[in-house]
């Protein structure tokens, strides 16, 4: 029989997700008089590690698809996603508007560079290219810089009006709002500052701008806004303090393996590599059959919660290539062949895993490993 380790990828639970969003940003916008904000369903890094065909099954009453990858695009394409997808980074060079232009694709532009290309092939373009002209608000990362902007998208407008783009609009990208309100409010003054007088729809909002209901009040009240949530459509909490159950969120990835070996052992050994755990009392081990080579996060700590049998216990010694170690002590009725779910539905949430190993949910979704067998469940 093949290794007994598997994660399952749910489109119900990825369904759910996406329409608890839509619910969210449904209530918030009826005290405003606004329209409901447009969901851009975030895909990247392979839908976080989930497959891109089960996100665009998933996630079909979206209004967008957003992702990096062109080859990911067209594979939504080829998928029957006829609705709108979005290049998060823009192109990469002259060529990719070839594909661009063929696929309809929503582009990203965030620096000069982009503009260029994008004059340079004007007259190869058989159809207007949608742009979202991106503002850098205090990311530093992408994005024109406030006092470039406007001369920027003076620039896309000049080509809007040759017909070379269709739709325009303006985004930003926040970097503190799942932890620091008033970075992200001096973020939104800014973004209202620079783009208020400038027409067409605005996207500002990922996981933790889409769920923090007091930033609708801060976006200037315009009636065409699209959301980029991301984590949270996964069933990954954005938020630190707040875990994605209280969210009403469900974990769309379960990684789960069983029990290969058990054996006892006295007080004060050592167990793994480095013997970085010696055991307080005689306990019961178990050796599960998943590993850093899987996805797990190596620098987990004895301590990270595991369930086994149904049972939560926990994580002893170093992270092995192909193997752990858990406790079995509270739990004589583990065995070799006994269910494991190291996070997900019926486990720990990916996010507790993640803590204890000082990473993020986003991190350990992304991670798991190509040879782990994939299962797709409704």
């Amino acid at each position: 029989m093949p290794r007994p380790i598997a994660v399952h990828i749910s489109t119900s639970a990825l369904r759910h997700n996406l329409s608890k969003v839509q619910s969210t940003l449904q209530q918030q916008a009826q005290p405003l008089q606004r329209a409901t904000p447009k969901v851009w369903a975030v895909i990247k890094a392979n839908a976080y590690g989930h497959g891109i065909e089960p996100a665009v099954n998933g996630f079909d009453l979206a209004d967008g698809l957003a992702m990096l990858d062109l080859a990911e695009i067209i594979q939504c394409r080829t998928l029957g996603w006829e609705k709108p997808l979005m290049l998060l980074e823009g192109f990469f060079s002259a060529e990719d508007l070839r594909l661009i232009d063929q696929h309809k694709i929503t582009t990203v532009i965030h620096s000069q560079h982009q503009i260029d290309w994008l004059i340079q092939m004007a007259s190869q373009l058989q159809h207007p290219v949608s742009v979202m002209a991106k503002l850098n608000t205090g990311m530093n990362r992408l994005g024109f810089a406030p006092d470039e902007f406007v001369n920027a998208f003076a620039q896309l407008q000049q080509l809007q009006q040759q017909g070379v783009i269709g739709e325009l609009g303006k985004m930003t990208h926040f970097a503190r709002a799942d932890d620091d309100p008033s970075i992200t409010y001096q973020q939104l003054q800014c973004f209202n500052q620079h783009t208020a007088d400038l027409p067409g729809p605005i996207s500002v909002c990922n996981s933790a701008g889409t769920l923090t209901a007091s930033l609708q009040q801060h976006l200037t009240a315009q009636y065409d806004q699209w959301v980029r949530p991301g984590v949270c459509l996964y069933g990954s909490s954005p938020f630190a303090g707040v875990s994605a159950h209280e969210l009403g969120l469900q974990p769309a990835q379960t990684l789960s393996a069983q029990i290969i070996s058990v054996r006892n052992i006295t007080a004060h050994q050592g167990v793994g590599y480095g013997h970085s755990f010696i055991s307080p009392s005689p306990m019961r081990l178990g050796v599960v059959a998943c590993g850093y080579a899987d996805g797990y996060p190596r620098h987990a700590p004895s301590g990270t919660p595991v369930v086994v049998h149904g049972q939560r216990t926990q994580l002893v010694g170093r992270v092995s290539m192909d193997m752990l170690m858990v406790d079995l002590s509270s739990i004589p009725e583990a065995q070799v062949g006994s269910h494991v779910v190291l996070w997900g539905q019926n486990g720990p949430s990916v996010d507790e895993v993640a803590v204890a190993a000082g990473s993020i949910g986003y991190e350990l979704l992304c991670a798991v490993a190509a040879r782990v067998p994939r299962t797709v469940v409704e």
